[in-house]
């Protein structure tokens, strides 16, 4: 396969667009950039229009403002799908993509035709709370990769990174070289913002599918249970033995369980419309 080459949207926005069909946009987590879907744009671009993205602050994207809100998020996904003429997307966010993929669902929901939350945050307990804010002021006073270390132990298995040495190298550089005030923005709205707008999850009609690993110890399977029943007729999935990482770690896994959610997704879009028509 030929690897994409990196656009820019008129805004700053760095994306990648590979594969053909009904698009899907995939958004990574904090700290990390377009680069971490490798292994889906492999398993998903020979069925549909793949395109990833570095979000705001991210990558070669434009920095976001210090005060910009989910919603400002939100607002680079739809700039960039203006930019590509496409009217409606599945939308695939990973941890703090989630949160932005949950904001785009809100505000957005007329350019949504699929949800996907993978390994993200919902209704953290006290302690959870206080964790994540304590990491996040510490990456403040002392840049982004003051806790590395500690990420990359709670993201990878121990087999994964002893197998892997040069693909977690590579990612902690990319921890490393994060623009601070781009990380610390888009950190502290993650640290924070689990219960967006949680009163109105009611509201989304999209097929959805919340998923993570078993062994994610910040984004539980009890949040992802507790998220997915917020959502009328969503899904959710806890893949055996896995951790944060899993489209990394587990890429085999984490494509068939997107192919399956996407089939599913287009068969009951169809169906609804038939039942409309």
């Amino acid at each position: 396969m030929i690897q994409p080459v990196a656009e820019r949207t008129p805004a700053g926005t760095s994306y990648l667009d590979q594969g053909q069909g009904q698009p899907v946009v995939l958004i990574h987590g904090v700290g990390l950039n377009k680069e971490m879907w490798g292994g889906q744009f492999v398993g998903l671009a020979n069925d549909y229009r793949v395109i990833a993205y570095d979000m705001l602050g991210h990558g070669q994207s434009a920095l976001p403002a210090a005060d910009t809100s989910l919603e400002g998020y939100a607002a680079q996904l739809v700039e960039l799908l203006d930019h590509l003429q496409i009217a409606q997307a599945t939308v695939i966010g990973f941890s703090m993509g989630g949160l932005v993929a949950r904001a785009f669902a809100l505000n957005y929901p007329h350019r949504l035709s699929a949800l996907v939350v993978l390994n993200s945050v919902f209704n953290r307990t006290p302690e959870q709370s206080a964790g994540v804010i304590a990491r996040a002021a510490q990456a403040a006073e002392l840049g982004p990769d003051a806790n590395v270390d500690a990420a990359l132990d709670r993201w990878f298995s121990r087999e994964y990174k002893a197998a892997n040495p040069a693909q977690v190298a590579a990612i902690r550089q990319v921890l490393a070289s994060n623009d601070p005030q781009g990380y610390h923005t888009t950190y502290s709205l993650f640290a924070t913002q689990d219960m967006y707008r949680a009163s109105d999850l009611g509201s989304i009609q999209v097929p959805t599918l919340i998923a993570t690993g078993e062994l994610d110890s910040g984004s539980t399977p009890a949040m992802t249970r507790q998220l997915a029943a917020s959502i009328p007729g969503a899904h959710s999935v806890v893949l055996a033995e896995q951790r944060h990482m899993m489209p990394v770690e587990a890429p085999r896994e984490v494509n068939k369980m997107l192919l399956d959610f996407l089939k599913q997704a287009r068969t009951l879009t169809e169906s609804a419309k038939g039942i409309v028509a």
